[in-house]
């Protein structure tokens, strides 16, 4: 008689899932699981083996763009950092089948941790790790063909715009000053690297007053490791956004940035003179996302609370990306 089993939460039939991982020597008997992150992206899920306990990743429901949460992509850069000081959890298997579970799937390791608030200990911890990932050699980790690193920089920018036309509902005094601004000054990549595209405290685990490991990687390609920092830095002026749109205590940095920007380039080996262009398009970049949320929230297309808060955010994000411009002028 087969074992019992749970029939698993929405986007996972456990059943399915039991009987690939065992035939992978991955999984015996039943399984049970649970949602373990919020899902506003791709899904994540504990999955209990008796006394295993390891994470499944999947699209979120409904996925129908292949390119725009590639499981294999988050797999690969996960599985080339393993042993390069970058915390990641170890990776065990991929599976690009759609039919097991309805989408193509990762299992890797469960690692415990959680979001405590920050402490000069923890940025420094985080900015180091930051710089190490941005001082790997993308050929010597086997992605020298992670993504496409020239014209990086033109094609953030041309692409934040593309969404800020998609979603525009009101005016947003500034923004296309800031878009001009952008556009017309960017400047010459020092060296490409390996970029997480969305590293910050809340996409960490940490246990112990120490980093454990660094997560959702979805948006990883070769590019200019500065709009890394840039962003890092940002969301300590900006936890709310760090947090999926709500304000939590305890989730913003609390040492100055430019301490950090400093121990980052001491770290990097990189110039950080021209950073406030990067902070410019990182304020760029989540200003337009939260207009897109806002813009979803009118139209009442969002579900659950603190939503209604998102669009509050946009005019001091373009006030703020202004005046880091207009820092390198003089």
């Amino acid at each position: 008689m087969s074992a019992q089993i749970d029939t698993g939460p929405p986007g996972l039939d456990l059943g399915r899932l039991r009987d690939h991982l065992g035939r992978h020597g991955l999984a015996e008997g039943g399984l049970a699981a649970e949602v373990i992150h919020g899902g506003r992206s791709n899904l994540t899920y504990l999955v209990r083996d008796g006394g295993r306990r390891f994470v499944v990743r999947r699209p979120p429901l409904g996925h129908v763009l292949a390119t725009a949460h590639d499981m294999g992509r988050e797999y690969r850069v996960m599985t080339a950092l393993r042993d390069t000081g970058v915390p990641v959890p170890r990776t065990y298997h991929l599976c690009e089948d759609p039919e097991v579970i309805g989408a193509p799937f990762y299992v890797m390791e469960y690692v415990e941790g959680g979001q405590p608030p920050a402490t000069p200990a923890i940025e420094a911890e985080l900015t180091d790790i930051l710089a190490r990932l941005h001082a790997l050699d993308p050929a010597a980790v086997g992605l020298a063909d992670f993504g496409r690193p020239e014209g990086f920089l033109e094609r953030q920018v041309k692409r934040w715009k593309r969404q800020l036309d998609a979603s525009r509902s009101r005016e947003i005094p500034g923004i296309d000053d800031l878009y001009d601004r952008l556009a017309g000054a960017v400047p010459l990549t020092q060296r490409h690297a390996i970029v997480h595209g969305d590293f910050k405290l809340g996409n960490t685990l940490i246990a112990g007053g120490r980093v454990r490991a660094v997560l959702d990687w979805e948006m990883s390609t070769l590019g200019d490791p500065l709009t890394d920092l840039a962003l890092f830095l940002l969301y300590g002026d900006f936890a709310a956004l760090d947090t999926g749109g709500r304000p939590e205590a305890g989730t913003a940095l609390v040492s100055a940035a430019p301490a950090l920007a400093e121990r980052y380039a001491a770290g990097a080996g990189l110039d950080v003179t021209g950073l406030g262009w990067y902070l410019a398009l990182a304020c760029f970049k989540l200003a337009v996302i939260a207009e897109g949320i806002h813009f979803r929230y009118t139209q009442g297309l969002t579900v659950g609370e603190g939503f209604g808060e998102i669009g509050g955010h946009v005019a001091p994000l373009v006030d703020h990306g202004l005046r880091a411009l207009a820092s390198l002028e003089g």
